[in-house]
Parts: C-alpha cells; structure tokens; sequence
C-alpha cells in the first residue's frame, strides 16, 4: 500500500499555512487594487479632460505592464527592501493601464448630446462628472477593475520570491522540491479565488444603475476590508526572524528537519536566495537558509552555524545522464569526468564570488578555472550531433554548465546547447527525464531526499557518509529511472544555517543548537 498523500491530504494537513497564505494574497490582491483605484481613476478622468495628455498616460502605464513581472519586483527591491512594499507597488502599476484606459474610454464615450442637455440644465462640470459621466461609464470602470483583479491574483503568486507571502509559497515550493500536490494546493486556490472574484465583478458590473448604485456605496468600503487581510497579526514572538526559500521550507533536511530534530522555533518568512543574503546583510533578518559554497558568505562576512545534530546530508555535485545518452555519445562520459574531483569546497566558494559579487559572467569565471586546472582545449568545433545541458536557476550551476560545455566542445566533436536557469529540482529534473536535456549537475543530497524522497531510516543509514550517499542515489536512479550520476566534482554544497557574523559573535551563537537555546529563553 502506498504510503503517499493525496492532493486532499496534504491540503488538510496545510490547512492553517493554507488559510494564512491565501488570506495574504487576498490582502495583496486589494491592497495593490485600493492604491490602483485611487491613482487610476483619477488620471483616466484627467486624460478625458485633457486629451493630448491621454497618449503618454496610456502608453507609461502601458510600458509598465511590459516588463516582466520578476523584473519589476527586482527593480523595486532596492529602493523599498524586501516584503509586502515592493511587491504592492509591482501589483499596483499592474494593475494601473486597465483602470485608467476603461475610465478614459468610459467617459469620452458619453454622448455628447447628454453632456449638452446636462449643461443646458445648469449643471456645473462637477455635476456633470459626477451626476453624468461617471454613472454612464460606471461599466467600463467596472471592467477594468475586474481586469485588474484578475492580474493582480496571478501576479501576486510571485510575492513569495521577495517575502511577501502568499500563494506562490506552495507554487514555487513545490516546484523546488518536485512536489506536485504543493504546487497544486497552492495554484488551485488562486485559480478558485481569480474565477470567484471576476464573476463576482462580472455580476456587479451587469447591475442596473438603482442597484449598482446602492452596490457602490459598499464597493470601496468590501475592497479595504480585503485589503486588510493582509494585516492580519501573525506569530512574531520569536526574538530572531529568519528568511528560508521555498523549497528549503518543505524539505526534510530544511524547516521540517529544524523544528522536528532540534525544535526550532523562529518567526520565518519564505524569500527567494537572489535577495536571501543581501536581506540578512542588511538586518532585515537574522538567519538565512543558505549553500556552503555560496561566494556571498564571504561578501557579506556571513557565519555558517554548525549543524551539530546532522540534519543536512552530503551535498557532492555530479553530473546526472541517462544511460540511453552515453550510449548514444560515444566519449562523452570521459569528457565529462575530466572535472571529477577536480573542485573543492573553498575553489567553489571562490569561483561562486567571482558571479555572485564580481559579477563576473560564469563563462569568464569556468574558462579561467579550465586554464589554470590544465584542463582547457581550444574548440575544435566538431559538427557532430547536439548535447543538451541544463542547469538550475543559480550561480554555481552556470559555471558548472559552462564547464562541461567547454569540456565537450574541447575533448569531443560534439556540438553543445545550453539550457541554463530551469529553475528548481523538479523543472531540471523532468526535462531530463522527459528527454528535453541531455545531463545537469545535481547533488547527492537533493537526490536522495527530494527526487527519490528516501524514507527517514534509510536517509539516517546512508547519510553517515558521502560515499554512502553516493553510492545509494546512484544505484537508486539507475533502477528506478535508468540514470547514472557520474564521478562527483569534488565539492559538497550542503545546505547550512547563516547569520551575521558580529550578531553570532555578539550571541555566541555558533551552533544550530545555541541558536534554539537563544531563541527558547524568556
């Protein structure tokens, strides 16, 4: 009998964080639409006043709806940090070019004749707003409002990556940790919440006028009162605040693992590890779950805390590839170990700094390593058939992608494409499986736990050594999926705690168990 859960099982078992994290997004949802009313409505009014404005109104907010959602979140964070302030912002200019486009429409579309007669009545220009225009157009209003709701509900799913909350905490942790009743317990109450709101909308919008205007008096006051939600107090009694990433957070060897081994009990907000460490630099935080090759340990004198109950396993990269694919490339395997145990813990942590903090790009960062290792050869640009790499979505696994790619095009008459930035485990994972790549670099760790997902008893056995691990996951892949994990690259990036080195000095907090100490003292 099959020990998993069911999508239902899991929900109920979530259901707490569930109603918390759909709560804010409702919150950020309205919140973002308040502000977006607030400034749209106005400025469509303007431009229907003063028309040779109306050109670059539009085409500003239309602009801002362009750029991509991830970027603009990235573009506020400097200005406004981390947390429900960018992300607000981002979901406002969102939502801005329906509002004012509908309003500007609505109201230049008024007949004439109408506005005449009002006029001819004695009516000033406020009266004719707000007694005429306004109520005439009060459906186009009303559709850009339901327009914008819509996008905000699925931009907000985003908010995660910048610690804002929300439904995208299960999206995307899902997708890191190839969980798919994660992913769905939380891409199935935005889609309920999108599609209750917009026909919600659609039924006020569809009112006669009597009633809508009676629904209108109660419109602004529904919209702060969902707005609010995200106000709701949470569990901040924890003297330290901590920032984990969502795949960190539904992990064993992550959250689960630190409250269950060493009952940690701290206030956690789920942020993405681009901004993680700058956060924790700046003392918006306290403790980050962080790589132990990570080149901003030492670009933001971080400490890594030890784990002294041994709850994160080894974490030696190695390429993965499928059988099928080294029988089809003859000479590629021994390409790709020309890098096995060739990276320790401090070259990695060092060629991480070169991308991380010098901005270095990673094809600059592993050409330099090849020369000075002796392993560089200049391409012989070989016509022969496509090999596909992948990589996740971070630094190091661009260098190590870089790597092979050179190896390949150096050692063999191969060509190379390169997919780099597939994001978490699951992405990489099932392109792989799915033959939509040929091999990328994964970790003993992630393999063992997020992939094969290795009962508790097992994980203790084998864990007691990295070769051990190894040996398992290995033996593992090849039964279960035909995969081989090729000889490890030499470096274990496990997964580890970090705080501010002068606040851990300042503490003496240096273990995960002094800092569950620290935090359990009245």
């Amino acid at each position: 009998m099959s020990n998993e859960q069911t999508l239902w099982e899991f929900m109920s078992s979530e259901s707490d964080k569930l109603i918390t994290q759909t709560l804010q997004h409702v919150g950020l949802t309205f919140m973002s639409l308040i502000l977006a009313i607030a400034i749209g409505l106005p400025l469509g009014i303007f431009i229907s006043r003063h028309k040779k404005y109306s050109g670059v109104v539009l085409g500003s907010a239309g602009i801002l709806q362009t750029i991509p959602s991830i970027a603009l979140l990235g573009f506020m964070i400097p200005a406004l940090g981390i947390g429900a302030k960018p992300a607000i912002v981002a979901l406002l200019l969102y939502a801005l070019l329906p509002i004012i486009r509908n309003t500007y429409t609505g109201i230049i579309g008024v007949d004439r004749y109408v506005i005449e007669s009002a006029r001819a009545l004695g009516m000033s220009k406020k009266q004719i707003l707000f007694n005429v225009e306004l109520p005439l157009s009060m459906p186009f209003i009303l559709a850009g409002i339901r327009t914008a709701t819509v996008i905000n509900v699925g931009v907000a799913t985003l908010a995660s990556y910048i610690a804002a909350g929300g439904l995208g905490e299960f999206i995307f942790g899902g997708i890191s940790l190839n969980n798919t009743n994660m992913i769905l317990a939380g891409a199935i109450p935005a889609a309920l919440l999108a599609i209750v709101l917009d026909m919600l909308l659609a039924l006020v919008q569809k009112l006669k006028f009597k009633k809508l205007k009676r629904v209108l008096y109660i419109f602004p006051v529904t919209i702060v009162v969902l707005g609010s939600f995200y106000l709701l107090p949470g569990d901040y009694t924890s003297k330290l605040s901590a920032g984990f990433t969502p795949e960190f957070m539904g992990r064993s060897d992550g959250d689960l693992g630190l409250r269950s081994v060493y009952g940690l009990k701290i206030h956690t907000t789920v942020l993405n590890d681009a901004v993680m460490y700058k956060a924790v630099f700046e003392k918006e935080i306290d403790v980050i779950s962080g790589y132990s090759t990570d080149g901003r340990l030492k670009a933001f004198n971080l400490k890594i805390l030890e784990d002294d109950k041994k709850i994160f396993p080894p974490y030696y990269a190695a390429p993965i590839i499928s059988k099928s694919v080294l029988n089809k490339f003859p000479g590629l395997e021994d390409a790709l170990n020309l890098l096995a145990g060739k990276i320790n813990d401090s070259v990695m942590t060092s060629l991480n700094y070169k991308t991380d903090y010098m901005h270095q790009s990673p094809k600059k960062v592993a050409r330099e390593f090849l020369i000075e290792a002796g392993l560089y050869k200049k391409p012989k640009n070989g016509k022969g058939q496509m090999i596909r790499i992948g990589s996740k979505v971070f630094g190091e696994q661009y260098i190590l992608a870089e790597m092979y790619s050179m190896l390949i095009k150096g050692n063999t008459n191969y060509q190379v494409a390169t997919k780099t930035g597939l994001g978490g485990t699951k992405i990489c994972f099932d392109a792989l499986v799915n033959d939509q790549i040929d091999f990328y670099p994964e970790y003993t760790g992630t393999g063992l736990l997020a992939i094969l997902n290795t009962d508790k008893k097992t994980a203790n056995n084998v864990t007691k050594s990295s070769d051990k691990t190894y040996n398992y996951v290995n033996t593992e892949f090849q039964k279960k999926y035909g995969i081989r994990w090729l000889r490890p690259i030499g470096f274990n990036n496990a997964y580890a705690l970090m705080m501010r080195e002068e606040q851990a000095k300042k503490l003496t907090i240096n273990t995960i168990t002094q800092l569950k100490n620290y935090l359990d003292k009245k």
